[in-house]
C-alpha cells in the first residue's frame, strides 16, 4: 500500500484540476452569457458584474497555472497526464482571453445603449452570441471529457459563426451608409460583432488542444 500511495495520490491531484478547470470553464461560459445579455438589454449592475467576474476568471486561471507547475515539478509526469496538465494552462490562457473579451462587449455595449438599433444588425449579432456560447460550451466539455468528435465539429461551427460576421458587417456598413449620422455608434457594433468572432476562434482553439492532448498531433 506504501508504494501505492503516491500514485494515488497524484490521481486525485488530476482529479482536483480537472473539477479546476470545469470551475473556470462554468464561471467563463458564465461570463460570456452575461454580456449578450447585457448587449440585449443593457444592464448597468450586470456589466459591473461582467467586467468584475472577468478579473476573477483570469486570477483562477493564474491558481491553476501555479498548480499545474507544482504538479510538474513535485510528479514528474509523462505521456498522456503530462499532456493533460500542458493542455489545461493553454486551454485556461484561452479562458482567460475569452471572459476579457466578454467584458470588453459589455464596454461596446455602454457606447449603444441609449440607441435604437437596425433589426437587421440585432439579429445578426443576436444569433451569433447564441451559436459562439453554444461553441464556448461544446469546447469547453469535450476538453474535460476528451471528447473527439466534439472537439472537431468546433471548426464546422466557426464556418457558421464566420458566415454571421460577414453577414453582419454587410448589415452594419448598409446601415452606416443609410444613416450617416448613425456611424458614431453603430461602428460599436462591428466590435460586437469582431469580439464574439474571437471568442468562437478561441473556442475552436480548445478543440484543437483537446485533440492534440489526445492524439499528440496536430489537427
Amino acid at each position: 500500500m506504501d508504494k501505492r500511495y503516491p500514485r494515488i495520490l497524484f490521481r486525485k491531484r488530476l482529479k482536483d484540476l480537472r473539477k479546476e478547470m470545469e470551475d473556470i470553464g462554468q464561471k467563463t461560459i458564465q461570463v460570456h452569457k452575461n454580456a449578450a445579455e447585457v448587449f440585449i438589454e443593457y444592464d448597468e449592475e450586470m456589466a459591473k458584474k461582467v467586467v468584475d467576474d472577468s478579473k476573477k476568471v483570469d486570477a483562477m486561471v493564474f491558481n491553476l497555472e501555479r498548480k499545474c507547475i507544482s504538479i510538474i515539478a513535485a510528479e514528474q509526469p509523462v505521456a498522456r497526464d503530462l499532456r493533460f496538465i500542458e493542455a489545461c494552462i493553454k486551454v485556461g490562457s484561452h479562458l482567460k482571453r475569452i471572459a476579457y473579451l466578454a467584458a470588453n462587449i459589455t464596454d461596446a455595449s455602454e457606447n449603444i445603449k441609449d440607441e435604437k438599433i437596425p433589426k437587421k444588425p440585432m439579429e445578426d449579432l443576436k444569433h451569433m452570441a447564441d451559436l459562439v456560447q453554444m461553441m464556448l460550451s461544446k469546447g469547453i466539455y469535450a476538453f474535460l471529457d476528451q471528447n473527439m468528435d466534439m472537439s472537431r465539429e468546433l471548426r464546422h461551427d466557426d464556418d457558421k459563426v464566420d458566415d454571421l460576421f460577414d453577414q453582419s458587417l454587410e448589415h452594419i456598413t448598409g446601415s452606416m451608409f443609410n444613416d450617416k449620422e448613425a456611424i458614431t455608434y453603430l461602428v460599436n457594433l462591428l466590435f460586437v460583432a469582431r469580439f464574439l468572432e474571437r471568442i468562437a476562434d478561441r473556442a475552436v482553439s480548445i478543440g484543437d488542444r483537446t485533440i492534440f492532448m489526445i492524439t499528440c498531433e496536430k489537427p
